[in-house]
C-alpha cells in the first residue's frame, strides 16, 4: 500500500474518492431525473409522450455501448484522460440538452450524454477500489454505494420539484457545475498507476465494436418498446430479437477467441465476480422497477402528482443512509456474505408487504416498506460489489467493471420490460377474472347496481341512470383490477431478491487481517 500511496503523491485515498462519487452521482442521476419530466418535454417539442420516450431510450443505447469498452479506451487514452474526457463531454452535452429546441437536437444531445456518461461508473468503481486495500474497501464502498442508491431515489423527487417550479431545461443545468467540480478534482486528485496509462500499439477490434453497437441498440428498442408493440405478435419485434441474440451471441464468441478483443472476458472465471455479478444483475433489475412502479401506483391509483409521488421514494434514502452506517462499522468485524443476505431478505419483506397494500392506505404504509427496502438494497448492494471484485486483479479492475455494469444495465432494462409487461397484461388478466361476477345472476351486483341507479334517479331519467350506475361499478372493477396487478408485479420481485439468495453461498468471503 505504500508503493501506491507514493506513487499517488501521498494524496489520501478518502480524498481522491471525492471525484469519483461526483462523477458517479450525476451519471446515477441523470438515469432517473428526466423521467418525471417526459410530458413537458414531449409539449414543448410537439411529439407524442411514445415519441419522447427516445429521449431515455438514446441515452441508454449510448451509454450501453460504452460501458464494456472502458477498458480499450483506457488503454488508448489512459484511463485519467478517459475519465476527464467522459466528465467533459457529458458536462457540454448537458448544457446542449438544456438548450434543445427540437426532438432531433434532445436525442442527439442525449447520445452524446449517453457517451460521455457510459465510462464514468466503471472507472470511478474501479479507481475506488484501487486506492484501498481489500480489508478497507468495504468503508469506501459503503460511501460509495450510498452515491448509487441515492441518486436515482433522489433523481424523480428532485426532476419533479425542478420542474414544476422553474422549467424542464434546468434538469440538465443542474450538471454542469457538478461536472465542473468534478474535472477539476480529476485533475487535480486522480493519478494513473503504470498499468492504467496509456499504451502504445494498442489495436482496434472493429468487428467487435460493430457486434456491440448492434446487439446493444437492438436489445434496447426491443426492451423498451416491446410492450407497447404487444411483444413477438409484431413482427418487427420478432425481426430485431433475432438480430439481437445473433449479434450478441458473435460479440462473445468474438471477445473468447480475439486476442485484441474490446474486452477480457476471462474475468468471469472468477467464481467470485461471476456469482457477485449474477447477483447484482438481479437486483439493478429489482431496483430500477420498483423505482417506475411504486410512483405509477400512487399515480394512477392514489392521485399522487408526480412530486408527491416522487417525495414517498425519501424513506429508502433514509435506510440506505443507516445502511450505509452499518455496513462502514461492520464491514470489517463480520462477514460481508452475511450482510448481503440480511439485505435481500429485506428487500423481499418490504416487497412482500407492499404486494398487500390497498387503496385506503396512509402514508405510513408506503414509508415503513420503503424504509426496510432502502435499508436492505443499501446492505445488500455495497458488499456485493466488494465481494465480486475481491479477488480481481488491479489491472483487471477497470475492464472487469465495465462488463460488470454492462450486465447490470440490461438486468435494468429487462426489470423495467418486465414491470411493463406485469403491470399491462396482469391488468388485462385480473379484469377479465373479475368481470364475470358482473351480470344479473350474481346479487351483490344486482344490490349494488340498484342502489346506485335509485342514488342517481334523482337528477336523469331510469335508464340513464342505470348506464351511470353500471359505468361507475366498472370504473371500481378496473381500479382493482390494476391494483391486482401492481400487487403482482410487487410479490413477482420479491421473490426474485429471496431466490438469488443461495448464490451468495458460492462466493468466497473476504479474510479479515488481525
Amino acid at each position: 500500500m505504500a508503493e501506491v500511496i507514493e506513487n499517488k503523491n501521498n494524496i489520501n485515498p478518502w480524498l481522491a474518492c471525492l471525484p469519483t462519487m461526483a462523477a458517479a452521482f450525476m451519471f446515477v442521476l441523470d438515469e432517473t431525473i428526466a423521467n418525471v419530466a417526459l410530458p413537458h418535454m414531449a409539449g414543448s417539442f410537439s411529439v407524442s409522450r411514445e415519441e419522447s420516450m427516445w429521449i431515455l431510450t438514446s441515452y441508454l443505447i449510448a451509454s450501453g455501448i460504452v460501458i464494456p469498452m472502458v477498458g480499450w479506451f483506457s488503454k488508448v487514452m489512459g484511463r485519467k484522460n478517459f475519465l476527464m474526457f467522459s466528465i467533459l463531454l457529458f458536462t457540454i452535452s448537458s448544457a446542449m440538452c438544456g438548450f434543445s429546441n427540437s426532438m432531433a437536437m434532445m436525442v442527439f444531445s442525449r447520445i452524446l450524454q449517453g457517451f460521455g456518461g457510459g465510462g464514468l461508473l466503471p472507472c470511478c468503481q474501479s479507481i475506488l477500489l484501487e486506492n484501498f486495500e481489500p480489508q478497507e474497501r468495504g468503508k469506501a464502498m459503503a460511501v460509495f454505494g450510498l452515491v448509487i442508491v441515492l441518486a436515482p431515489i433522489i433523481g424523480p423527487v428532485l426532476g419533479g420539484w425542478i420542474t414544476e417550479n422553474w422549467s424542464w431545461p434546468y434538469i440538465y443545468f443542474i450538471n454542469l457545475p457538478i461536472g465542473i467540480l468534478a474535472l477539476g478534482l480529476t485533475k487535480a486528485l486522480v493519478y494513473d498507476p503504470p498499468y492504467a496509462q496509456r499504451q502504445k500499439g494498442v489495436k482496434t477490434d472493429f468487428v467487435g465494436f460493430f457486434l456491440l453497437t448492434v446487439f446493444l441498440a437492438s436489445l434496447q428498442i426491443v426492451l423498451d418498446k416491446g410492450n407497447n408493440a404487444d411483444w413477438f405478435n409484431a413482427p418487427w419485434i420478432c425481426w430485431l430479437s433475432t438480430v439481437s441474440f445473433i449479434t450478441g451471441v458473435a460479440f462473445f464468441v468474438s471477445q473468447f477467441k480475439n486476442k485484441e478483443a474490446l474486452t477480457d472476458l476471462s474475468v468471469f472465471k472468477d467464481k467470485n465476480y461471476f456469482f457477485g455479478t449474477v447477483v447484482q444483475i438481479v437486483m439493478q433489475g429489482v431496483l430500477l422497477a420498483s423505482l417506475a412502479i411504486l410512483p405509477q401506483f400512487l399515480q394512477a391509483l392514489m392521485g399522487y402528482d408526480a412530486f408527491q409521488s416522487g417525495l414517498s421514494m425519501m424513506p429508502r434514502g433514509i435506510g440506505a443512509l443507516c445502511a450505509m452506517i452499518i455496513c462502514a462499522t461492520l464491514s470489517n468485524a463480520i462477514d460481508n456474505r452475511l450482510l448481503v443476505i440480511i439485505g435481500l431478505a429485506l428487500m423481499g419483506g418490504a416487497g412482500w408487504i407492499l404486494g398487500t397494500l390497498n387503496l385506503q392506505i396512509a402514508p405510513i404504509n408506503i414509508a415503513i416498506p420503503n424504509i426496510l427496502y432502502g435499508l436492505g438494497l443499501g446492505l445488500a448492494m455495497i458488499p456485493i460489489i466488494t465481494l465480486s471484485m475481491a479477488t480481481i486483479k488491479n489491472e483487471q479492475m477497470t475492464n472487469a467493471s465495465g462488463l460488470q455494469n454492462l450486465l447490470k444495465n440490461i438486468g435494468g432494462a429487462f426489470g423495467t420490460s418486465i414491470v411493463a409487461t406485469l403491470l399491462s397484461r396482469g391488468g388485462q388478466k385480473h379484469q377479465f377474472m373479475l368481470i364475470e361476477h358482473l351480470n344479473d345472476y350474481v346479487q351483490p351486483y344486482t344490490e349494488r347496481l340498484q342502489a346506485m341507479s335509485s342514488a342517481f334517479m334523482t337528477t336523469v331519467d331510469p335508464h340513464t341512470a342505470t348506464y351511470m350506475g353500471q359505468k361507475m361499478i366498472y370504473n371500481q372493477l378496473m381500479q382493482q383490477a390494476n391494483l391486482m396487478a401492481f400487487i403482482d408485479a410487487f410479490r413477482f420481485f420479491a421473490v426474485a431478491c429471496i431466490v438469488i439468495i443461495p448464490l451468495i453461498f458460492l462466493i468466497k468471503g473476504i479474510k479479515k487481517e488481525d
